[in-house]
């Protein structure tokens, strides 16, 4: 019975790696694991994601963005300036540190801003649904941002600049809606004054070692050198100098990359499956990825879809926009969510109803500019 329970639980928490580990022992039956199956994996992406969530992971346990984040803060003396700082670190690093270190850094951050002011009913939940879209926004602006921009930047073979000139508009077009969204909302802002705690001083060798690995494993995404050697990199000087960091790093999205790799390797090798998802994805790729991101998340959508069609710039544009929508429809959306709930602050009905509502508004929006640039 105990054990019964801890694999609910188990399956509960990493809902997507169970579902993409089920698909990919399924398609094992009807394609016998055989020497063709290491070429289902794309060992670059996976490298050059560890690394990056390696990076994020030392970066954030030292304290750099939380101290990033007080210095901001300190200098803002009314609702309304606090809640546009918040949202422009949450959308412009996300760029960087990855939508969901954005969101584990900054809505904690904001939580105990807001428990030393006086706020109107609701505000933390908006507070945080806000900074949710901010992250999910502003990440689709790099291949850095996110996993699945990380995947398709490299499948798609885009430049850099080729990967920022797709997504700038729907980018700055989402950063203009939630800047008026702010103002609006935050119309009435008192003064206020904020004392914030003392953050605990960064480790400069810390600091140093994982800014000279971030530099190496950008360098590897711009393609200028091998990902082995970010890969490599990274292993050797964490484990010498931070080899609990091993422990933080989430391996269980790498685990579903490698189980996505095996059911679509798989399936495309079934002549009928692959053929009847490949007419259906190329005819209707933004509706197919907007609508697959809804139900089983952006980064998994990308990974099935990109398997049945070779239009990656439409595909990367169909699962960022994806984002929006359900809760699930970004994974990082679950973050925010589960921190809002474990806070206890606020009914998480109202929450889910603001959510939905907010997020539905642009994705509208966003799936209009599409329409204009197609």
């Amino acid at each position: 019975m105990f054990r019964i329970r801890e694999i609910t639980a188990f399956f509960k928490k990493e809902a997507v790696l169970c579902i993409a580990v089920i698909l990919a022992v399924i398609s094992m039956f009807f394609v016998p694991p055989d020497g063709k199956y290491i070429d289902y994996i794309d060992f670059r992406t996976l490298s050059i994601l560890f690394c990056l969530m390696a990076v994020m992971s030392g970066l954030r346990e030292i304290g750099v963005f939380d101290r990033l984040s007080a210095a901001l803060v300190k200098k803002c003396n009314s609702l309304p300036g606090i809640t546009i700082i918040l949202n422009l670190l949450c959308f412009f690093l996300s760029m960087v540190i990855t939508n969901d270190v954005a969101l584990l850094t900054f809505v904690p951050f904001a939580l105990v801003i807001l428990k030393m002011i006086n706020v109107k009913k609701g505000y933390p939940a908006i507070l945080i649904i806000m900074l949710t879209i901010s992250a999910n926004m502003g990440s689709m602006l790099t291949p850095l941002g996110n996993p699945q921009n990380l995947y398709l930047y490299g499948r798609a073979g885009l430049s850099f600049a080729e990967f920022i000139k797709i997504m700038l508009p729907y980018t700055a077009l989402a950063l203009l809606v939630l800047m008026g969204w702010i103002m609006i909302y935050c119309r009435k802002g008192e003064k206020i004054s904020v004392s914030l705690p003392d953050t605990k001083p960064v480790s400069t060798t810390k600091l140093a070692i994982y800014s000279l690995l971030f530099i190496v494993s950008l360098l590897a995404v711009l393609r200028i050198y091998s990902y082995l050697i970010p890969l490599i990199a990274v292993i050797i000087l964490m484990a010498v100098f931070d080899y609990k960091n091993y422990l933080r790093i989430d391996y269980s999205l790498l685990l579903t990359f490698v189980a996505f790799f095996v059911f679509i390797g798989n399936m495309g090798r079934l002549p009928v499956f692959k053929g009847f998802l490949e007419e259906i994805v190329n005819n209707h790729v933004i509706a197919t990825g907007i609508i697959s991101s809804q139900v089983i998340s952006n980064v998994p959508a990308a990974l099935l879809l990109s398997g049945f069609t070779e239009s990656y710039r439409n595909l990367l544009v169909a699962v960022n926009l994806g984002g929006l929508g359900t809760l699930i429809a970004s994974m990082a959306s679950l973050i925010s969510y589960k921190i809002y709930v474990k806070e206890n602050i606020g009914s998480k009905g109202r929450y889910l109803l603001f959510f939905s509502i907010a997020n539905i508004c642009f994705l509208i929006i966003l799936i209009a500019l599409n329409i204009i640039i197609s």
